[in-house]
């Protein structure tokens, strides 16, 4: 993939902006008469849908409204988001893209399975659309299901070139419904994505407005007392890091869409009682993931990443970038329900409405509290380990001092307040050597052995393999390795205990069973409808770490930036493992394209199978690849402002 290039549309900017909802109202996008005022209050239509196997598709420049301030949006047939892409499983789908833009565009079809020339990547796929020029698309369709297509150049993603996709299935639908509505959830910036990023590469914490102040202080103390309260600062302070960093990118200046429309804007679906609704969510931002809930209704979850699933009912799921879930709901009273979809970081929310009569309105909720990090979320899980008497364990060898050994220079960790450190006497830590874990570690390997460039690993038994950069393993239980190359100013933090990502929630959502009597969907509940189509056992495993600095905003891969990795190389047909291992304190959504990525959840005979998986901070997860695609595939996170980093290119030969 090309490297991301510098500014390719000037959009004016702001230095600060306050958040604002606002009301989506581009004249071009309304279609408003001449000398109309594009910024007076108007409903946004749902964007258009498209049907057939033939489709002429333009890329263009449209003037957009979603704050009161006229900006410049990257449109597809002139409309924010594009057109929903309706398709039927077994055709031939031809698409001619035609580029109105100044710049190289492209559209990548995320998460359908189809050639790699198809697929849409400059510099891998294909060499992208230049000005004046049409590139045509054209692909069987085997799969079924809700996925959504967008650019793969640049930061047109960003400023609006994004759009969805329903493929309906040549069999009869496994899920029975009365109406059917895609649910596109998005963020908007009137800053220029160029803007953001420098400021990101800046200062990783620029939007971040939830930073400890004095105030918080004084309710610590009073809370903990002095000697907890400065231990726990003082410990955060060292290490350079901030328990609030949840998101890069906040409300201080996205405004979240749902369809195109502002949480004033309120887009609006209808349905009669007693029917069944089925919502496709699609969460097609940039940076922002987001806990969606409908107060009063309970969701059944019936098809994630396209794939149908076993039901499961649920109050609420997180949605990462990239990720679709398609939900059932049976209202049952004759009254109006809030879709309401909180980012991550609670600094703000998209909603609409689900109603029987366009007159009536639902209640907005308001938004949970803040998440703050924890240990579990420093890849430090100590669940099942009673640490409530630190001081009295033998940690010979551990020498943690006061953790100065832990390179965090990036992370401003002005407090730990606010962490859940239950069962932990963290009143002395001073006495204990943690020398030989990973996540307290800068200077040296210390875990491993070099041997011919491959790492022993102690103890293993069984078949050697590697990933092309020197690691081995064996079985999705294998030993935590850190290679040297994660040992470089550009890594501030490596998991010392990852916990599990398959039965955790989330940040945020962990105790909303509890709190709120909330069912939380997670990773662990998902279960494929039909039964497993490869059964191989792997016969090798790529332990990939996904790693960062905050504070210089540099993020990779093993610690080696996209420009500087070599392509990870499959073998055609071969079944592989890889487990990922989340080196930063941040929540990552990786994207295969190419192939299935099939979620290890315990139950071989119905994996899941996914096309976008997220990582929980500090822990790790397995999945199951067939390399049954010849080609050059990207693989990376899909937070638009990593991507440039922490992306590697897949190679089956």
């Amino acid at each position: 993939m090309n490297k991301i290039r510098e500014p390719q549309i000037a959009l004016p900017a702001l230095s600060r902006r306050r958040f604002v909802t606002g009301i989506a109202a581009g004249a071009a996008l309304l279609g408003l008469p001449a000398g109309a005022s594009s910024a007076t209050p108007r409903a946004n239509p749902t964007p258009q849908t498209l049907r057939g196997n033939q489709f002429d598709l333009h890329v263009n420049y449209l003037p957009v409204n979603f704050t009161g301030r006229e900006r410049t949006a990257v449109a597809t047939n002139g409309s924010v988001p594009a057109p929903i892409l309706r398709w039927k499983e077994g055709e031939t789908v031809t698409l001619n893209v035609t580029n109105h833009l100044a710049h190289d565009t492209s559209i990548h079809w995320h998460g359908i399975i189809l050639p790699t020339g198809m697929d849409g990547v400059p510099g891998l796929s294909f060499n992208g659309i230049r000005p004046g020029e049409t590139f045509t698309y054209q692909f069987e369709l085997n799969q079924s299901g809700t996925y959504w297509y967008h650019s793969h150049s640049d930061f047109q993603e960003q400023q609006g070139h994004y759009g969805s996709i329903v493929i309906d299935p040549a069999e009869p639908d496994p899920v029975a419904y009365d109406r059917d509505y895609v649910v596109m959830l998005s963020d908007w910036s009137d800053e220029s994505p160029h803007d953001i990023y420098a400021k990101l590469k800046k200062e990783g914490h620029y939007y971040n407005r939830r930073r400890r102040t004095a105030g918080d202080l004084w309710d610590e103390i009073r809370q903990k007392g002095v000697a907890q309260t400065w231990q726990d600062r003082k410990m955060w302070n060292e290490m350079r890091m901030s328990d609030r960093d949840i998101s890069d990118v906040t409300g201080y200046t996205y405004t979240y869409l749902m369809n195109g429309q502002t949480p004033d804007g309120n887009w609006m679906a209808q349905f009669k009682r007693g029917e069944k609704v089925r919502l496709r969510f699609i969460n097609g931002s940039a940076m922002s993931i987001f806990d969606i809930r409908i107060p009063g209704l309970k969701m059944t979850v019936v098809a994630s990443d396209g794939q149908n699933i076993e039901p499961v009912t649920v109050d609420e799921f997180r949605i990462g970038v990239a990720e679709t879930y398609d939900v059932v709901v049976e209202p049952v009273d004759d009254r109006a329900y809030t879709l309401f979809a909180q980012t991550i970081d609670r600094s703000g929310f998209a909603r609409g409405t689900l109603t029987p009569h366009p007159e009536l309105r639902a209640e907005v909720p308001a938004m949970d509290y803040a998440p703050v990090l924890t240990h579990r979320d420093m890849g430090m899980d100590h669940s099942g380990h009673n640490m409530g008497g630190m001081s009295g364990m033998d940690h010979s060898g551990h020498d943690m001092g006061s953790m100065n050994g832990m390179d965090h220079s990036g992370h401003d960790m002005s407090s730990m307040g606010g962490m859940d450190h239950s069962g932990h006497d963290m009143g002395s830590m001073s006495g204990m050597d943690h020398s030989q874990h990973a996540g307290m570690q800068s200077g040296n390997a210390g875990q491993y052995s070099l041997h011919g460039g491959r790492p022993e690993l102690g103890g293993m038994q069984g078949v050697w393999f590697t990933d092309g950069l020197g690691r081995a393993g064996h079985g999705s239980n294998s030993p935590i390795v850190h290679l040297p190359s994660e040992y470089r100013y550009g890594v501030d933090m490596r998991s010392e205990m990852p916990g599990n990502g398959l039965n955790d929630p989330g940040i945020g959502l962990r105790d909303h069973d509890t709190r709120y009597g909330r069912r939380v969907l997670t990773y662990a509940d998902i279960r494929n409808l039909t039964p497993t189509l490869d059964r191989r056992e792997p016969t090798r495993e790529l332990q990939l770490h996904l790693t960062g600095n905050m504070h210089r905003y540099m993020w990779s891969m093993d610690g080696i930036k996209f420009n500087d990795a070599e392509p990870l190389m499959l073998k055609y047909g071969e079944r592989i493992r890889i487990t990922l291992v989340n080196d930063t304190m941040m929540t990552h959504p990786i994207h295969l394209h190419g192939m299935w990525s099939e979620l290890e959840t315990g139950d071989s005979e119905y994996i899941p199978r996914k096309h976008t998986i997220i990582v929980q901070p500090g822990s790790q997860i397995s999945y199951l690849v067939t390399a049954d695609a010849y080609g050059r595939w990207a693989y990376h996170c899909h937070l638009l402002y990593h991507m440039p980093g922490m992306f590697r290119e897949v190679r089956v030969v």
